[in-house]
């Protein structure tokens, strides 16, 4: 064995030195390292006992281990603080200055997930809304004075021929900061008017309140609002405006219940005369659209190329409507009013009015088979609403100005006067069988934009400003 021993080192000596032939004496090789385990981990003193985490009750944990866990479920440090385990056999973690195996790892990293899972979500609250309702006042009639409620109580009729023409300032009301366009009473509740204006509110009063008059400021519309009406029953009001929407809104409430979108500058909304569910918009495009409002959409749609629709009525019976539309880009003036088939979709006639003016407003007589519309040449037309639904061209209604203002003008309960806003300010009543200016009542030093009789008090009136007053007479 010696000489075996002897012979195999001298020439593995040799090739180690290069082929040296001299003898040199074998150096001695380094004790083999001691393999480490993957569990093995430097002495340090014992860890504190941990009580056995729930999440892992289904196996023995010993108390190092434990004492990990403990350690990464109290401090819960976000994901981003971690460092990526990779495929080396360790890695010190951070703060700690030491070695971690595998195995402490994924406890560390199972530790660390179910803290950061454990985290309660932050709640789902709905987006604050940007729309602000003020109920500033009361909507009841309980501080009416005793003549008005009695009034309303009674729901008076006018007896015909026994109007009078109203002259005196009742309330003035303020609180729109720009124009209003459309001011309406509420047929239930007769004490409460509604106006919607430029400033992009729409506005309840409780008109003879004796502590507040204001009683809502509805500020759903992001634009300017044009027309507001009231619902059948009172307690809702719908409205329209540049925001190419129409809202419903829960007068009681001051809630907004629907919203109806729509691709165009919604300039005007009528409900229906015998389905409250319905209402019929138009606006800038020239589109006219009856919505039905227990399924938010579009029934029927009445396309003729038109202009933007300035007005619409509904008759009495709810079979047909008029709209209005302004004609100044196509220059077909046949096409400014035009008779419409509810039922059928289709035009009765688009040769009533034939003058080169728009008209800014169309009105059905209460009882009479005719309308009028107000024309933008300073006078209010009267117009047959039989077929051939003919223009009545010995008599027209004029004294008042329009002069590009969207003036309106309303028949009287009893059909018996019409009253019609003007460029000047004032009221202007005329006589309905025999067109006379009957009075001229100065309301505003600027325009007079809408006019509306109270629906069963009568000889009362209410009109609205181009600088934001609404005022009522009587």
């Amino acid at each position: 064995m010696d000489l075996l021993y002897n012979a195999y080192a001298d020439t593995s000596d040799q090739e180690e030195d290069g082929g040296v032939g001299e003898y040199m004496p074998r150096r001695p090789l380094p004790a083999p390292k001691k393999p480490r385990s993957e569990a093995y981990a430097p002495p340090q003193s014992p860890a504190p006992t941990v009580p056995l985490l729930p999440q892992d009750s289904g196996r023995y944990i010993p108390n190092r281990e434990r004492a990990v866990l403990a350690a990464a479920a109290s401090t819960a440090p976000a994901p981003t603080h971690l460092a990526r385990p990779s495929s080396s056999a360790g890695f010190t973690s951070p703060g700690l200055g030491r070695y971690i195996s595998k195995r402490e790892r994924a406890v560390l990293a199972a530790a660390t997930a179910a803290s950061i899972n454990s985290v309660p979500a932050p709640p789902n609250h709905p987006p604050p809304s940007t729309a602000v309702t003020s109920p500033v006042g009361s909507i009841s009639h309980s501080d009416l004075p005793s003549d008005i409620l009695t009034l309303l109580k009674c729901q008076k009729k006018v007896v015909a021929g026994k109007s009078r023409t109203p002259a005196k300032l009742s309330v003035s009301l303020n609180g729109h900061s720009s124009a209003v366009n459309c001011i309406q009473w509420s047929i239930s509740h007769g004490h409460l008017l509604a106006s919607a204006g430029m400033d992009g509110t729409v506005n309840v009063w409780n008109v003879w309140n004796r502590n507040q008059q204001k009683a809502r400021v509805l500020r759903y519309h992001n634009a300017a609002v044009k027309d507001v009406r009231w619902s059948s029953d009172g307690l809702s009001l719908l409205s329209c405006g540049y925001d190419c929407s129409s809202r419903l809104v829960d007068v009681e409430t001051g809630l907004e219940t629907q919203m109806f979108k729509e691709d165009q500058t919604v300039e005007v909304v009528r409900f229906h005369p015998d389905n409250p569910n319905l209402f019929l918009s138009g606006g800038s495009n020239g589109s006219l659209k009856l919505w039905d409002i227990r399924v938010g959409t579009v029934v029927k749609e009445y396309l003729k190329g038109l202009g933007p629709i300035l007005d619409v009525e509904f008759s009495s019976d709810g079979e047909n409507f008029i709209s209005s539309s302004d004609t100044s880009k196509s220059r077909i003036s046949e096409n400014s009013i035009i008779i419409w088939d509810v039922t059928r979709q289709i035009p009765l006639s688009n040769q009533v009015y034939t003058e080169a003016y728009t008209c800014t407003c169309v009105r059905y007589h209460p009882s009479d088979c005719c309308f009028i519309a107000q024309s933008n040449g300073n006078y209010i037309a009267i117009i047959s609403a039989r077929s051939p639904f003919k223009l009545d061209k010995y008599k027209r209604y004029e004294n008042h100005g329009v002069w590009g203002f969207p003036i309106k003008c309303n028949f009287s309960l009893d059909g018996q006067q019409i009253a019609s806003g003007s460029s000047d300010g004032c009221i202007y009543f005329y006589n309905y069988r025999s067109s006379e200016l009957l009075r001229k009542v100065k309301a505003f030093e600027q325009a007079c934009i809408d006019v509306a009789f109270h629906p069963s008090i009568p000889n009362v009136i209410a009109s609205c400003s181009w600088t934001g007053e609404v005022s009522v007479f009587g």
